[in-house]
């Protein structure tokens, strides 16, 4: 049956009759409406309350959205060797050679020796990634050179790889922290990616790096992020001989400037982060380690103040 016909015509002066909205067909159309906006609201209401549940439900959706692979939920430990440099030669026997790297400017005429200290870096790790089954083992570094499309951390996992230094089960406990632009982010950013590759947070970690930079990464980025002295070692390695001038170097350009600006966010310390991310890199982990966000952008106004924020690690 046709719908009957309707006017908005008046009638004998009465007001305007709006009666033919609740015609059939009218009706029909307004009924469809109100469904329609219950069902977008519905879907506004689902949105938001998918993105803004606790930490752990948003990870797990993100992880079933993303498609990843089963964590390894076996490993417990973390090994980080910070990056330096960016490897970009393919035969690990050339390694001495300079022009198999790519170097911050401040770095260049890189002697032999300096260049097989990365390389004791790269193999310490290695070993003692080897010793301890439940370890991950993460190279950490980012697109730190104009003259190179790869990072830091991937160079050294492809330069370990090339050069047999990941035997029996290690390759498979072995990754790349590709985001990192100092040594503060080598630290937070290689604890991000554990969390990315296992699923949880670590219990020890042990850093591999220059024996100069040790205090840098115990007296200040680990008291920085809160974690436990007990549950955290540092293995150094540097050139044989007199490394005084280095080490005036790392106290004026390094220590120092972290003494007075802890999470690195501030004048000096974040104009280097700036110039090194010549790729524009945008880390992952904002969206991967959910818990971990307010630390990565704690930037207080006054540069020594701690972060004062619940962490993983210090959870009973």
């Amino acid at each position: 049956m046709l719908p009957r016909p309707v006017s908005t015509k008046r009638r004998h002066g009465s007001p305007y009759n709006f009666k033919f909205l609740l015609s059939r067909s009218r009706a029909t159309n307004l009924l469809v409406c109100i469904l329609l906006g219950a069902l977008f609201v519905s879907f506004v209401t689902n949105v938001h309350l998918y993105f803004s549940s606790n930490a752990d439900e948003g990870l797990a959706r993100f992880k079933a959205l993303a498609s990843l692979l089963k964590p390894r939920k076996d490993l417990r430990n973390l090994i980080v060797v910070p990056g330096h440099a960016i490897w970009t030669g393919t035969d690990p026997d050339l390694r001495k050679n300079q022009d198999q790297w790519a170097f911050q400017s401040f770095q260049a005429n890189q002697n032999a020796g300096r260049l097989e200290l990365f390389f004791q870096h790269i193999s310490a790790g290695a070993r003692y990634a080897l010793a301890d089954p439940h370890s991950l083992l993460v190279f950490s570094g980012g697109q730190t050179q104009r003259e190179s499309s790869t990072t830091e951390g991937e160079s050294y996992l492809r330069l370990a790889l090339k050069a047999n230094l990941l035997q029996s089960d290690i390759f498979s406990r072995a990754t790349s922290e590709d985001f990192a632009l100092d040594s503060f982010q080598n630290l937070i950013f290689s604890i991000a990616r554990f969390h990315e590759f296992t699923g949880h947070y670590p219990e020890r970690i042990l850093v591999v790096g220059y024996q100069m930079k040790r205090a840098r990464f115990m007296d200040l980025h680990r008291a920085a992020i809160h974690w436990p002295e007990n549950r955290f070692d540092y293995i150094g390695m540097d050139l044989p001989g007199d490394n005084s001038q280095a080490q005036k170097g790392e106290e004026q350009n390094g220590y120092l400037p972290y003494v007075d600006d802890l999470y690195g966010c501030h004048g000096f310390l974040a104009d280097k982060r700036k110039q090194r991310n010549y790729a524009l890199r945008y880390p992952s982990y904002y969206l991967s380690s959910p818990e971990l966000r307010p630390l990565l952008t704690w930037c207080p106004q006054v540069h020594t103040e701690l972060f004062k924020g619940t962490l993983p690690w210090l959870e009973a």
